[in-house]
């Protein structure tokens, strides 16, 4: 189970590295990773094992839902980086939301492009590529030659 210590005068239960690894639902080798590059704080250790604030935990979620929002690791390290106090995070987050969206946005323009380019071709009854309009340059949408 967890250990207790004593930070800042406070009793503060620490977790082991399997203990945050299994709550976060990540690998300990990704949980050493993100401490190596400085997305986690460095670990306490209590006879040289890695011992957690329930906090970290936190963080992974934060890790995780940047990720899968497209933010790279780099972005997200800016975000983790500020202080409580800090009353310019928000401005940090919304710097990289407006940076990230026309990039997300061209991607779901490309994506909804190639699903449409995916169903004609699903349903494509031309008797050769040759014939096929899905391959012309300027008709690449859709294939409206009739089933044979």
């Amino acid at each position: 189970m967890s250990n207790p210590s004593f930070l800042n005068d406070e009793f503060v239960p620490l977790l082991t590295i399997g203990e945050v690894a299994q709550r976060a639902q990540k690998r300990p080798s990704a949980i050493r990773y993100y401490e190596e590059i400085g997305l986690l704080p460095e670990p306490i250790r209590i006879s040289g094992r890695r011992h957690y604030s329930r906090e970290t935990i936190r963080r992974l979620a934060v890790i995780e839902t940047g990720q899968r929002a497209g933010l790279t690791l780099d972005e997200i390290k800016l975000l983790l980086d500020a202080s409580a106090n800090d009353k310019d995070a928000i401005d940090r987050l919304r710097e990289v939301a407006e940076r990230k969206l026309p990039e997300i946005r061209a991607l779901i323009e490309r994506t909804e492009y190639v699903k449409s380019w995916l169903e004609a071709a699903a349903v494509c009854r031309c008797p050769s590529l040759d014939d096929c309009p899905l391959f012309d340059d300027a008709a690449a949408g859709l294939c409206p030659a009739p089933m044979p």
